[in-house]
């Protein structure tokens, strides 16, 4: 063979190895490709087996599954003046490749430092107590603003949740010393409004009694027989009203009376 002919079908083997690798991409079913040519926007393509022209057309791969992206710990001062650390966690996912590609330099990058200006901002709008008790109200409120963000560049941001609130240890003390304070408080009125209770029904009890003397007689009796079925070596001394007496001592006078009367 003739080595000019021979060289050139080395040459142009060498050429197909180069360029047919290049004209053909394979793209997931997760994966979508922004194919530029001769650097102006052609289309979005995929998934499956992509044919692009050599050293004519490029692309760009995107992954379109949910990105959950840490938001580093950001320091933060509340609207009444606390110094907090807060760090949260973003999901969000590509809905527009090319929005994505040709609107922003990078998306991820972006996304990540948008979250975390925005968390800085939100939370620092905000009192301690409310960043404490109200996280699902903060959590939608950071959801939509980064949404509406990052809408034109593509993005949608489904969720954002605060992870940890981390408060300086004089804050943690105080706040265990107002919690056990306002436990203090509670078992206080607790106590009051039984002691308030307590007296209403001995005030009722002492309304009847008064109304029927003999029922506080047989409510003395009856302590009597509580004390005496307790089983306790100790001599317990009981003192005994005259009131007990008294229909003995009228029956006894009654009795001398008419004595008297007969033998006069």
């Amino acid at each position: 063979m003739n080595p000019a002919v021979s060289m050139a079908l080395g040459l142009l083997a060498a050429f197909l190895l180069m360029v047919v690798p290049m004209m053909f991409r394979i793209l997931r079913e997760y994966e979508r490709g922004v194919v530029f040519r001769l650097g102006r926007l052609s289309a979005v393509k995929g998934p499956g087996l992509i044919l692009l022209i050599p050293m004519v057309d490029t692309m760009e791969r995107v992954d379109l599954r949910t990105v959950t992206a840490d938001v580093p710990t950001q320091d933060i001062i509340t609207r009444d003046n606390v110094s907090v650390k807060v760090n949260a966690v973003v999901y969000y996912r590509v809905m527009s490749p090319d929005k994505a590609i040709t609107t922003v330099e990078d998306y991820r990058y972006a996304t990540s430092q948008m979250a975390q200006t925005k968390l800085r901002d939100v939370l620092g709008q905000l009192e301690l107590d409310d960043l404490l008790s109200e996280r699902d109200k903060i959590n939608e409120r950071l959801q939509e603003i980064l949404d509406k963000q990052t809408d034109p560049w593509g993005i949608k941001v489904s969720t954002v949740e605060l992870k940890h609130v981390d408060l300086p240890t004089e804050m943690v003390r105080a706040m265990a010393r107002q919690a056990e304070a306002e436990r203090e408080r509670r078992a206080k009125v607790i106590n009051a409004e039984g002691e308030f209770q307590a007296s209403a029904r001995l005030g009722e009890a002492a309304d009847i009694m008064e109304k029927h003397p003999m029922s506080l007689q047989l409510r003395y009796l009856q302590t009597i027989l509580e004390i005496a079925s307790t089983q306790n070596a100790i001599n317990t001394i009981i003192p005994l009203p005259i009131e007990l007496f008294k229909p003995f001592m009228s029956k006894e006078s009654t009795s001398a009376t008419s004595v008297e009367e007969k033998k006069s």
